[in-house]
Order: structure tokens, then C-alpha cells, then sequence
């Protein structure tokens, strides 16, 4: 028996020892003896055998069962080594397939009109699995690298190449397609995900991604029909035209684009900006500075770095209200009225408002909300609205947009389903029919925004240009945008939007997702908790039908509860699917109240949030009871984007974390705190505090002396 085959045997044994259906072992062990004994792979073995070696089983399984999913937008994913992984071969293989559907779809003008390829600031430096004193060719991979790697595909295939000299936005190059008229474009980032992710991102030559049926032609292309991959050599790519650098010039032509989308010329907000370590350096900030805001970058987060090291949590995501820690006393240095941020790719925002001497989190939906108010009232002042305007929106963003839409006599296309390419699709419907002048703003419950004609791509830039506009008008009245959206709400009912998720991980939470789904798609559901259900809304019904293809069906893998409507409400309902990006399964809830009189605002606001607190418990708990889990009420309390099983893992430590008070050094006691809660990663004592505190009555640094 040679070593190879030595070395799969182990593997074979240790997958054995793993509660996972013999078909997913199989699988890896295929994928294992493809990587050990094809000559493609060599680079890869040594830290493969450190892998067997060491057993780390789980691991090793959940690399090599499949080929990473080459999904309706790209890939993106861990880094690591195997075809479950983002790495310089499945990079070059989704490089290869791209070009072979380029060119079957184009023909000589995708030669011709070439591809623009961009990167983040991502680097890949996670060291816990592979051996440190073995060659490894993913230690400190980064976007430029598989972006230098893809364009050595693209060029062997004859593909013009445009490859930006720097880490830049992804909605730059939403920009840089049009502005090039290349036939698509790619970008390498995996967005707000954790340091450990990368990817790839497929765009057409409108700027936008694809949607069914063409989505479905690339991947069966990418994942069925690419035998071989051919690459040319980076130097010679350039000598043969086949490579341009391209920088500076498309700088200032996107800069140019945004600034044109003003709406007003208020300018006396000062603004601290964090870029979370990412490109919005290249985007927000120098379009707000040439645009004359008073904007200073937070000094925490202002340096590119894919590490996010001073993001809390490690998760650069604007979403997120605690990405924003590090910024609030940067901000209340320099008087700040307003905190932007961005996430590592710049598509989208987050904004906090210095509101009666606090600091206010303004979420995704709520952006939407006063941006489309502030929109239609501008455009009517410079007399641009008309019956044929149109707001656009996904199905799980503030249905409180299609009733301001419908109060001031537009359109609003509101239920898309979620992903931006769906709004982009829109935008280019209208343009195809010469109606873009009517397109006031597309938005999305995830802080995605797009105004003007020049992207096909959420772009923080823009939603920033015109978030300044409004503060500095409300600050010249001495309001904050926190009164702009309590007058909204007065006006048309208070909306309240909440997103949650249960995460799962791997191929066993695959599989758990899909359960989820299949038991609440085919099941009666009479009531959830104390709520009654109206009516259940599968989006896989409906037109067209048969589906497009198999990416249209995942799209519309969507299910919607409509909920009896309670005492001051005239809507209540809750959102499921599967994230297509991430292993969670996630879950939207909105409560729509009715219009009030502003002095009851805080009771009203109350009221509804209670009804999405006792809805929200009771719905997960229903999804808990599917996967056969007894989840504690605590556990609403921990860090809610945790994996489902770090939740559990937490309350089965509980008690030796509490006993920890009979460790008489403190700084051993601290030792062995922070070594029982490390699996939970970066800021592990923030995400179990408040559960903690519920069970014991103080939070875990106070109970432990540690504080």
C-alpha cells in the first residue's frame, strides 16, 4: 500500500467515527484521493497529510465532501485547502467556467470587450488547523492574489482583462463595467463575512448580477463542463494586450457619478466615518470630502486590513449595531452629529445619530424608510415626480414603502424577491424602455441602496451622498433624522422590522436548513404561539411555472406567514429561507402599526415591539422543536449570530464558568475563562453576558472579580 493510499485508509477510519451519513464520508474520501494523487493538487498535500495525520476529521470532511457551490452570484466561503474551500483552484476553476460561458454567449465581443476584475481588503491568516512549519498556499492569501489568479484564466481564454491597481468597492465596479462596456465583471470578497471568508462575485455587462435562466447557464457551465483550466502567465498576459491596469481615471469618473446624485446643497452635519478596515477609503469617504461634509475617518477602523481587528466580534458588518463600538468615542471627540460606516466591500451602510445627547442605531429598513420619504419630497421640489415615478424593493424590506409610495401617487415594485440583482433587473427594464428618469430609488432591509443610472449594484457611496444631504437640512431645523422617522411614522403607522437567524453550520446544517424549510413549506401551521395564522405564502407557487431553472428555484425557496392582525396593528407577518451567501436560516418578522398622534409615540412603539418580541420567541422556538432542540429562554439573549450549536455549547459550560469564583489567582481564573469560552471567538464574553446575567444576576466579568 503506497503512502497516498496509507493516508486515505486513515482518513476512511476517522470518517467513520463522525455522526454523518455514509454518503457525505464517501464523498470526502473521493475528494481526498482526487486532491492527494492529481499532480494539480501537489501544492496542497503537505498540509493535507498534516490534516489526516493530526485527525482532524470533522475538518477534513467538511473541506472535501463537495466543490464548494458555485451559487446564483459566484462562490464564496472559508479559505482553505480542498474543493469545499476558496483557494486559488476553485478560483481558477469558476474563472475557467466563466469564460467558457462568456464566450458561448458572446462570442468574439466577450474577447473583445473583456472582463474588469476588482478586489477587498481580505487576507487570509487563520492558522488553527494547518501546520505552521509546512508549505501552505493559502497562509496570507488575499483578493489580489486570486484576482491575479483568475485574470491568468480569463487571458489564456483570449478574455481581455481590467484589473483595478488596487483594493476597490464592489459598486465601483458595478460602475467600471458600464463605464468600460466590458462584457461583465468579477469582484473577490466575501463581503461583511468573517475574516476567515472569501469569494468570488459574478457581474454582467449591465453591472448587475445574473438572474434566471442565465445564472443557471453559468453555473451548470462552471460546475458541469470545465475539464481542464488554462492559464497564462501574468507578465505575458500584459506583453499580448490581454492585461490593463486600470486606477485613477475610473476613480474620478465614479466619484463624478455619485456626486451628480445630490439632491440639496445642506452641508453643516459633521460626519465620523469608519470604513470597518475596507474600500469604502476608495468610495465614501473621497466623494463626501470632494462634496465639501465635514468628514473625518474614525481612527480605529481607518486602516485597510482584512483581519478587522478592531471591529468587536471581528464581523465588519453595518448591520450589525456593535460594529460600531470602537467609532463612539471617536466620535464624541470631534462633536460628530452622525456615525457612517461601511462594510469591507462599501455596498452597504450603517449610520448611528446623535439624537437628544445619544447615540441612536438606525437600522436597514429604517435607512429605506426616511430615504424614500426625503426622495419623493425632493424630486417633487425640482418637480421630477410624476405618476410614473417608482420605488423599487425586495418583499422582506418595510412594506411601509409601498404605502408612502401609494399616499404620494407613485409606483412602488415591492415585492422582488430578495437579492439586489432583482432591483438591478428593474432598473433595467425601466432604462430598456426609456423610463429611467422615473426611477427614484431601489432599497433593501440589508442597508443596500441605489439612486441614479450609473450602477446595477447597491452602492454605499450613494446612500451616503444623500443621508448627509438630509441631516445637514434637518440639523439647519434643529432635528436629527431620529425626528425625520418618528414624523414618518406618525404619518403612515409605525413599521417594525426585526431580523434574526438560526445558524447552522456544515454539511449537518445543510441538511437542518432544508428540514426547516420542508416541514413548515408542508405542514398546516394553525397558529404560532398566541398568533393565528391567515394565510401561508410559498413562492415557489406562482409564475412562471414551470421554475426557470434550479437557481430560480432556490431564489423562491421563500415562505411567508401572514398573521391575524392584534389590537393596533394592520399587518403582522413572518419571512423565512435559507440565506444563499451564508449556513443560516434566516427569518424576518415585521409588525405594521397605524398612524398616531406623535405625543403616544413611545407607547405605540412599545406596544409593537412586544408583539415582535413574543412572535419572535414563539416562532424560533417552533423552528427549535423541528430540529429537536430544547433552546432555553436565555438563550435570546446571547450574541444572535452565533452558530446554533456554539448556543448550546455555551449552556453545557455554564456552570464551570460560574465556578470558576473557587480559582483564588485572578489572573489564572482569567486564564481559564478566556480558555473555556474560546471556542465562541473574538469578544466571546460579550455574545454570553446578557444570558449569563439572567441566570446569575451580573454579567460574567462583575461575578468573577475580573472586572
Amino acid at each position: 500500500m503506497d503512502h497516498y493510499q496509507t493516508l486515505v485508509e486513515k482518513a476512511k477510519k476517522g470518517f467513520r467515527t463522525l455522526d454523518t451519513p455514509d454518503t457525505l464520508a464517501d464523498a470526502a474520501l473521493d475528494g481526498l484521493q482526487t486532491w492527494l494523487g492529481d499532480e494539480m493538487f501537489a501544492a496542497y498535500v503537505p498540509q493535507i497529510e498534516h490534516l489526516i495525520k493530526s485527525g482532524q476529521w470533522d475538518f477534513l470532511l467538511d473541506s472535501f465532501y463537495q466543490v464548494i457551490p458555485f451559487g446564483t452570484g459566484g462562490r464564496r466561503g472559508p479559505v482553505g485547502i480542498g474543493p469545499n474551500r476558496i483557494n486559488p483552484w476553485t478560483i481558477q476553476a469558476s474563472a475557467q467556467g466563466h469564460s467558457q460561458y462568456l464566450i458561448q454567449t458572446h462570442g468574439e465581443s466577450a474577447r473583445q470587450r473583456g472582463v474588469v476584475l476588482a478586489y477587498d481588503v481580505r487576507c487570509f491568516t487563520d492558522t488553527r488547523y494547518y501546520a505552521a512549519n509546512r508549505p501552505n498556499p493559502v497562509a496570507n492569501l488575499d483578493g489580489r492574489q486570486l484576482a491575479e489568479a483568475a485574470a491568468r484564466v480569463y487571458a489564456a481564454n483570449g478574455i481581455r482583462v481590467y484589473l483595478f491597481d488596487g483594493a476597490r468597492s464592489t459598486p465601483e465596479l458595478s460602475f467600471a463595467i458600464r463605464h468600460l462596456n466590458a462584457i461583465a465583471g468579477c469582484v473577490f470578497s466575501a463581503s461583511h463575512n468573517l475574516p476567515t471568508d472569501n469569494g468570488k462575485k459574478v457581474y454582467d455587462q449591465f453591472g448587475g448580477q445574473l438572474i434566471a435562466p442565465h445564472d443557471q447557464n453559468l453555473v451548470d457551465e462552471v460546475t458541469g463542463n470545465v475539464s481542464t483550466i488554462d492559464t497564462l502567465d501574468f507578465d505575458a498576459a500584459a506583453e499580448k494586450g490581454l492585461l490593463s491596469m486600470i486606477g485613477a481615471e475610473v476613480d474620478t469618473a465614479y466619484h463624478q457619478a455619485v456626486s451628480d446624485l445630490n439632491l440639496s446643497d445642506a452641508r453643516g452635519i459633521r460626519i465620523l466615518y469608519s470604513p470597518l478596515h475596507g474600500t469604502g477609503l476608495t468610495s465614501v469617504y473621497p466623494v463626501l470630502k470632494r462634496m465639501g461634509f465635514d468628514i473625518h475617518l474614525d481612527p480605529a477602523t481607518a486602516n485597510p486590513s482584512g483581519a478587522f481587528e478592531n471591529v468587536t466580534f471581528n464581523i465588519p458588518n453595518p448591520e450589525v449595531i456593535q460594529s460600531f463600538d470602537t467609532a463612539l468615542p471617536n466620535a464624541d471627540a470631534i462633536g460628530a452629529d452622525v456615525i457612517m460606516s461601511t462594510d469591507p466591500d462599501a455596498d452597504r451602510i450603517g449610520i448611528m445619530v446623535r439624537h437628544n445627547d445619544r447615540w441612536t442605531f438606525v437600522n436597514g429598513n429604517e435607512i429605506g424608510i426616511v430615504l424614500s420619504e426625503w426622495a419623493i419630497d425632493r424630486f417633487r421640489e425640482n418637480g421630477r415626480l410624476t405618476a410614473n415615478s417608482v420605488i423599487i424593493k425586495t418583499d422582506v424590506t418595510a412594506s411601509l414603502i409601498d404605502t408612502i409610495s401609494a399616499e404620494n401617487g407613485i409606483q412602488c415594485i415591492g415585492d422582488l424577491l430578495v437579492g439586489f440583482k432583482y432591483i438591478g433587473e428593474e432598473m433595467n427594464r425601466l432604462e430598456a424602455a426609456g423610463r429611467q428618469a422615473d426611477f427614484i430609488l431601489g432599497t433593501e432591509e440589508s442597508h443596500g441602496y441605489i439612486m441614479g443610472n450609473y450602477v446595477r449594484d447597491k452602492d454605499a457611496a450613494g446612500a451616503a451622498v444623500w443621508l448627509a444631504e438630509l441631516a445637514s437640512g434637518l440639523k439647519a431645523e434643529g432635528r436629527t433624522l431620529v425626528d425625520y422617522l418618528d414624523a414618518v411614522y406618525a404619518k403612515y403607522g409605525y413599521c417594525h422590522n426585526y431580523l434574526t437567524e438560526i445558524r447552522l453550520l456544515g454539511a449537518k446544517g445543510i441538511g437542518q436548513i432544508a428540514g426547516i424549510m420542508s416541514h413548515l413549506r408542508e405542514s398546516t401551521i394553525d397558529r404560532i404561539g398566541d398568533f393565528a395564522v391567515m394565510e401561508k405564502i410559498d413562492r415557489w407557487q406562482g409564475d412562471p411555472q414551470p421554475h426557470l431553472s434550479p437557481t430560480d428555484t432556490a431564489s423562491r425557496n421563500v415562505l411567508i406567514l401572514k398573521l391575524k392582525p392584534l389590537t393596533g396593528t394592520r399587518g403582522i407577518r413572518v419571512t423565512v429561507r435559507p440565506s444563499g451567501t451564508e449556513p443560516k436560516f434566516k427569518i424576518y418578522i415585521e409588525v405594521l402599526g397605524r398612524p398616531f398622534d406623535p405625543a403616544d409615540r413611545d407607547a405605540v412603539k412599545s406596544s409593537i415591539a412586544n408583539i415582535r418580541e413574543r412572535l419572535e420567541r414563539a416562532f424560533m422556538g417552533h423552528c427549535y422543536h423541528i430540529l429537536g432542540v430544547d433552546f432555553p429562554e436565555r438563550g435570546f439573549l446571547l450574541f444572535w449570530q452565533l452558530p446554533l450549536d456554539d448556543k448550546l455549547k455555551y449552556f453545557t459550560l455554564e456552570d464551570r464558568l460560574a465556578g470558576l469564583t473557587a480559582v483564588a489567582d485572578p489572573n489564572e481564573r482569567q486564564s481559564q475563562m478566556d480558555a473555556l469560552l474560546a471556542f465562541l471567538g473574538a469578544n466571546p464574553v460579550q455574545k454570553v453576558d446578557q444570558a449569563f446575567a439572567a441566570r446569575f444576576g451580573t454579567r460574567v466579568l462583575d461575578y468573577l472579580g475580573l472586572a
